[in-house]
């Protein structure tokens, strides 16, 4: 279309209206027609952050002005259909002033790409919002909200609140369904920052962890957590000591409520599986009041990956995944290595259209009052990716789970299994490598002679998989004497006095824990190759930890070779990298096990009856 056609469908003068005049603005304009002049991703405001923000600027023609776009509205973006000088539909948004500066938070929008891509049109200016009455001035520190020099009379009120508005008919995501609450603006979750003050959050309680206690030398004390949800995301709140004890019972898990005047924190990522750059902290003057209504805002938002996907995700990543129950494991138990405290766990088996089955660890109440029967549809929030054996899921202390969920992914996946999936083969992950996630590829199979003869690692790293039989085991030095510190694994010195001292902590240690340091040598119809294994896969060939194994040989050096013997002769599909390193002058490349897991016979028959068949119809 024309710049004067464009120019002609753009609302001037809208965003003068939605800021200034906030009351008549849904009737003025109910789909502002912008132009858009600029984009810029905005740098993480954490290491750990993972999630992609926008800083996008937008134009009526008369004035122009900085805006957030909403996570949820990336697609825009990666489908390149917002670039500079479009025009574009605003179908739900949110005004906001921070560091007193005028901010429109949009949640959704649309494209009008038959309106075609300009230059600038026009001349807009920077939008300056009419500064309040003198009477609505809010003291704040010796200065007006804005500012001003400090009056003598000025009485702390709060400000007008800003609107919150969806277009009718626009589609979409939707706003909360209350502009305010009492005097106070309601946000969207998306738009709570350190800068944001005076709101209240209209959200739901996706879950609820339960009271948590430590003690330490420094003091003792309780703490809870909750996960709240909005139509424009997620943050997790936390309740430490008086307001663990004031807020635990009243915040119920499925209710929706409104909260206000909390602390806003960056969110410590280890801790939460949500995808916020935020955090709030419940404080003494937190007010949390239950909605009336329940039904605004929504149960819960899944992200689901297939099953088949989930070798491409990047290890201890979190997802969300759906799938039918295939198979329920039993009630076990695991000793923690670090605090020794036992843990309840059971393994379920799930299943879904893309032919592939993964193996999911649930854990303790969780486990122990898991009922779900087999064939049951269950869609599991926030679960880990692992790659231990090939790639498994641990369902995480902050995920959620929900069986037989009212969506239409667990009514099509019933359906599906009920008229095939139920008789259906399934490939697992065991034998995809863990090395191939961040190239989103799985790592070819080698035999011995490939590895020798494409030169795999002598140039690059290079990684494969390799299928290959244990045919021995070198036993000395098998394993260190590593720290005990959580994280640390460093190598531990014996000072004589009966500790063992990490450098690197700066701590002396009544024992070591021994991790395995192997050097095996496997063999396969092509040749033999000497592998070096780390802790974990040590502990899947030997079946044991490094600790155990080091006592038995330390009580008695015999009875540790038939456990070493029992470990040869036994068949692994083993993930490997290759690379150059350097023993003393000597250049070597150095093959080390990533991670292994026995055979599956049942999986490899499979391969090769598709092989087979490949071949016949080929021929």
């Amino acid at each position: 279309m024309s710049v004067a056609g464009a120019q002609q469908a753009i609302t001037q003068g809208a965003l003068d209206a939605i800021f200034n005049e906030p009351g008549t603005a849904d009737q003025r304009f109910p789909v502002p027609v912008l132009q858009c002049l600029q984009i810029k991703p905005l740098a993480a405001t954490n290491a750990a952050a993972q999630q992609e923000r926008y800083r996008i600027v937008l134009s009526d023609i008369r004035n122009y002005v900085q805006c957030m776009l909403a996570t949820q509205a990336n697609h825009v973006i990666h489908d390149n259909q917002l670039v500079r000088g479009c025009i574009v539909r605003i179908k739900s948004y949110q005004a906001n002033e921070v560091k007193g500066k005028n901010i429109l938070i949009i949640l959704d929008l649309e494209v009008a790409t038959e309106l075609g891509t300009h230059d600038r049109i026009g001349e807009p200016a920077p939008f300056d919002a009419k500064p309040p009455p003198t009477e609505a001035s809010t003291a704040i520190g010796g200065a007006g909200f804005y500012g001003a020099t400090k009056r003598e009379a000025s009485v702390p009120i709060k400000p007008e609140p800003m609107p919150s508005r969806t277009a009718p008919g626009g589609g979409g995501m939707q706003s909360t369904s209350s502009k305010t609450h009492g005097n106070s603006v309601i946000y969207p979750i998306e738009a709570i920052t350190p800068y944001a003050h005076k709101w209240t959050i209209k959200a739901r309680v996706t879950s609820k962890s339960d009271i948590k206690t430590w003690h330490k030398a420094s003091g003792e004390g309780k703490l809870f957590s909750v996960n709240l949800l909005d139509e424009s995301g997620e943050i997790k709140a936390t309740g430490f000591n008086e307001q663990c004890d004031s807020f635990y019972d009243v915040l119920q898990e499925g209710q929706v409520y409104y909260i206000s005047t909390c602390k806003v924190n960056l969110a410590k990522k280890q801790f939460s599986n949500l995808p916020n750059d935020y955090e709030l902290a419940f404080e003494r003057e937190t007010t949390i009041e239950k909605a009336s209504d329940q039904s605004s805002v929504p149960q819960v938002r899944f992200n689901f990956v297939p099953i088949s996907e989930i070798q491409s995700v990047e290890k201890d990543a979190t997802v969300d995944v759906v799938g039918v129950l295939k198979e329920v494991g039993e009630v076990s138990q695991i000793i923690a290595k670090t605090t020794q405290k036992p843990y309840d766990k059971r393994e379920l088996t799930l299943v879904d259209d893309s032919r592939f089955s993964i193996r999911l660890t649930i854990w303790g109440k969780t486990a122990t009052t898991f009922s779900a029967q087999p064939e049951s549809v269950v869609a599991f929030k926030g679960v880990k990716v692992s790659d231990f054996g090939g790639r498994s899921l641990s369902l995480l202390a902050s995920g959620t789970m929900a069986l037989d969920p009212d969506i239409e992914e667990a009514h099509r996946l019933k359906g599906w299994y009920d008229s095939e999936g139920r008789s259906d083969n399934f490939n697992t992950h065991n034998n995809m490598a863990s090395m191939g996630a961040a190239t989103g590829r799985k790592d070819q199979t080698k035999c011995i002679s490939q590895v020798r003869d494409e030169n795999l690692g002598m140039e690059t790293k290079d990684y494969f998989t390799l299928k290959a039989t244990i045919v021995y085991i070198k036993q000395d030095n098998f394993a260190y004497p590593a720290c005990s510190s959580e994280g640390c694994n460093k190598k531990v010195v014996d000072q004589g006095d009966g500790t063992w001292r990490c450098e690197k902590c700066d701590i002396a240690h009544p024992r070591p824990q021994y991790r395995y340091i192997m050097s095996v040598n496997v063999n396969d119809h092509t040749g033999q190759l000497w592998l070096s294994c780390f802790d974990d896969v040590g502990r899947i060939i030997m079946g044991m930890s490094a600790d155990e194994l080091m006592e038995v040989k330390e009580n008695d050096e015999d009875n540790s070779q038939p456990i070493f013997e029992a470990a040869n002769c036994s068949k692994y599909t083993f993930q490997c990298r290759a690379q150059m390193d350097n023993y003393g002058e000597n250049p070597r490349v150095r093959y080390q096990v990533m991670s292994a897991a026995p055979l599956d016979y049942k999986t490899e028959a499979l391969k090769l009856a598709d092989m087979i068949k490949q071949f016949d119809m080929s021929s």
